[in-house]
């Protein structure tokens, strides 16, 4: 009866996404041509409200619905990565104009051709996972 929560949440998120346009492609077109503050704005503030609670969290040791102390590692710094990620993530983005989040929210809504987008992800996440171990980290 707990995991009910999560499809629960999930709808949720997917209805703020569909509502707040962040799975809109005109509005990420917008984004990427630097003609709209919206979706920047939206992320903006998401970033600051994901930042206050992993802070909250780490601050006042927050534990699980188990009463498993949360965790938070901290990552490695590295430029390199981080910036040859973000763009092929942004790449990835900019032609699919939607990312892992709004791609379900888009199928829900009814735009199924996004499913040939979810099976590309899908197929580059099961690709990276069979050469990780190649791959410099």
């Amino acid at each position: 009866m707990r995991n009910i929560v999560f499809p629960i949440i999930g709808v949720f998120f997917g209805i703020v996404m569909y509502k707040s346009e962040a799975a809109s492609w005109f509005r990420i077109y917008e984004m990427f041509n630097f003609q709209s503050i919206h979706m920047y704005g939206l992320m903006g503030s998401a970033l600051i409200v994901g930042i206050i609670i992993v802070q909250f969290i780490k601050r006042n040791n927050i534990k699980d619905i188990n009463g498993n102390p949360i965790v938070i590692a901290d990552k490695d710094k590295s430029i390199s990565r981080y910036l040859i990620g973000g763009i092929l993530f942004g790449l990835g983005w900019a032609l699919a104009g939607a990312c892992p989040g709004p791609m379900f929210v888009l199928t829900g809504a009814g735009y199924f051709p996004i499913l040939i987008v979810i099976f590309g992800a899908v197929l580059g996440t099961w690709i990276y996972g069979m050469l990780r171990h190649k791959l410099p980290h």
